[in-house]
């Protein structure tokens, strides 16, 4: 089988962060590679077909069993460590620019409803959800979170800075966590978004209410507009159709990670 969708690089990246197989009774059948597996997982999310449809013939195995592999790999916090492990090198790099980040989200229909949905007020209350994304001055995602649709994105704001892991540059000194300054639209202009950043050293620039335009803050907040744009390219990732919330996350967080070697490669 080619392996076209796992390239030999990203392979060795994600390899040591899998979990040992666990043995398997005498007589089964052979376990799916993990390889393979993560080629059907790709497939999935690239495509947008459901499980069930994952043709036989491409040698991923089953959609059950690609379903499993993601399941245990995201409870195992692969996509969470690679996530580190891409953006530490880019920091080594010197390839992350810590002078300024953007925040913002989008909404998503959730077809089949399930956790971390609710009534989208942009789409007639219809179930949804919310892919909140904080990223550097080059577009790169720091981090990534999901929320009903009808959660304001105020209310994550907080969390979302604080879900940026500490990002190591193979020098001397603590890793870094903040940008320097912080770009957000309206909706961020709340004073405790405001005081979240002074807590935190952050220098905020946030659009206010009645008073500016948005589009002032066009020239740096570009950047995530992109990045959120990048995210839908994954069809699976168009429409929420997993009502598992952690199936949902998973796929979200392989997709930040696909982002963020793009970007590894692309400066690297």
């Amino acid at each position: 089988m080619a392996t076209s969708l796992v390239s030999d690089e990203l392979w060795q990246l994600i390899q040591p962060l899998l979990p040992p197989e666990t043995p398997r009774p005498r007589g089964g059948r052979p376990r799916v590679p993990d390889r393979a597996a993560l080629e059907g997982i790709l497939y999935l999310l690239k495509t947008g077909i459901g499980w069930e449809h994952l043709p036989r013939e491409l040698g991923y195995g089953s959609g059950m069993t690609c379903w499993r592999r993601l399941r245990d790999w995201h409870a195992a916090g692969v996509f969470t460590r690679l996530h580190q492990v891409l953006l530490d090198r880019m920091a080594q790099a010197d390839h992350l620019d810590w002078s300024r980040a953007c925040v913002d989200s989008t909404s998503i229909p959730a077809a089949r409803g399930g956790p971390q949905t609710g009534p989208n007020p942009t789409d007639r209350g219809r179930p949804g959800s919310k892919r909140h994304v904080i990223v550097d001055g080059r577009g790169t995602p720091l981090a990534v979170l999901i929320s009903p649709a009808n959660r304001h994105d105020s209310m994550l704001f907080e969390a979302l800075l604080d879900a940026v892991p500490p990002i190591h540059n193979g020098r001397r000194g603590h890793p870094r966590t903040r940008p320097e300054r912080l770009h957000a639209d309206k909706a961020y202009d709340i004073p405790r978004c405001r005081r979240a950043c002074h807590k935190r050293g952050i220098k905020v620039r946030i659009a206010r209410r009645g008073r500016e335009s948005s589009e002032r803050l066009g020239r740096h907040r570009w950047v995530v507009e992109r990045t959120l744009a990048w995210f839908s390219r994954f069809r699976r990732l168009r429409v929420r159709y997993e009502v598992r919330a952690d199936i949902h996350l998973a796929f979200t967080q392989l997709a930040c990670c696909l982002i963020t070697f793009k970007q590894h490669q692309r400066f690297c």
